[in-house]
């Protein structure tokens, strides 16, 4: 059995069962990653991979468990790089991070600012996505860290801390009836065509909770993924907005009226996740610290030692987070 076997089944599931893409990826043959994958197939005596003529249809029951233990042997091997890169070249790296619009437009400029004033020799990288996505990169280990808000259950494979909460404002042209209007009512809100983020992302779940509490149906003409766009229809007089509180700048969306919501929804949290058992080298400590302070190097390995996310939970409940 070799690393590099382990490599090419992990990487073949990755590119969806395609073994030439998968060859493209790794800048290799895609005859000799079948044969790598036969001979360890051979080895073990399963079959990892299903069939139908040369083409691989499904991931095997067995496959799968030797899949996933592969990626915690690759993890480690990388860990164990890292901790070398630690000793030989502390401030030297990179760091990949997955999240969404409103985080890396928003709330992540100041932090990445300092961190790259800081370590100019860490190349940072940014991948955007839905929440799904996010999830997807740090379970395989190409994202450092993930950071976001909603559909948390897919973060079972990380270890998920608090960074902050944030709530919603409801943004609307300045001509508009809500514009006058300085204390907004569910009711008020749904009277109106609503544009807004789409189910599953960036805090949806809370509007969708909010008017069923009330016993309203939203009329939503219009969703999206980056708050940008949700205020280009709000010009255009598609609807009504309602975005994260944070995604309005006073300056650049001076055309439109911001109004408070936060009255209306329970406010959101997000959090800064990375995969169980990853080694972090000291400008990560310094990252995660930067974007939410209260995460120190001390609190960040606490956790590390937990069993569960809901044991992290537990050591947060009796923290008053900060709120954007």
């Amino acid at each position: 059995m070799k690393l590099q076997q382990l490599k090419y089944i992990v990487e073949v599931q990755n590119n969806n069962l395609n073994v030439s893409a998968t060859a493209e990826s790794l800048f290799t043959s895609q005859p000799g990653i079948s044969k790598q994958v036969r001979m360890l197939e051979d080895e073990l005596g399963i079959q990892i991979f299903g069939r139908s003529g040369k083409h691989l249809t499904h991931v095997t029951h067995a496959g799968q468990e030797v899949i996933d233990i592969s990626r915690e042997i690759l993890a480690q091997v990388e860990s164990i790089k890292a901790v070398a890169r630690e000793h030989n070249l502390p401030d030297q790296g990179k760091l990949n991070i997955a999240t969404t619009h409103t985080q890396s437009r928003y709330a992540l400029p100041p932090v990445i600012q300092g961190f790259m004033q800081r370590y100019p020799d860490v190349s940072l990288h940014m991948h955007q996505g839905t929440p799904s996505q996010i999830s997807d990169l740090a379970a395989k280990g190409e994202a450092d860290f993930a950071i976001a808000t909603e559909s948390l259950h897919l973060y079972n494979d990380l270890i998920m801390l608090p960074c902050y909460h944030w709530n919603r404002s409801v943004i609307v042209k300045k001509d508009h009836p809500l514009a006058q209007q300085k204390q907004l009512t569910i009711a008020d809100i749904a009277a109106y065509p609503l544009v807004t983020y789409v189910f599953g992302f960036t805090g949806r779940s809370e509007l969708d909770k909010a008017f069923s509490e009330a016993g309203l149906e939203p009329k939503i003409v219009f969703t999206a993924t980056d708050a940008d766009v949700i205020k280009t229809y709000v010009r255009l007089g598609v609807g009504v907005g309602v975005i994260a509180s944070m995604a309005v700048d006073e300056e650049l969306d001076d055309d439109l009226v911001k109004i408070d919501a936060s009255h209306l929804f329970q406010y959101s949290t997000t959090k800064i996740g990375f995969r169980k058992g990853n080694f972090l080298r000291s400008y990560m400590y310094d990252f995660i610290e930067r974007f939410a302070p209260h995460l120190t190097k001390a609190v960040v390995e606490q956790a590390m030692m937990q069993k569960s996310n809901e044991d992290v939970e537990k050591m947060f409940k009796d923290l008053t987070l900060p709120v954007k």
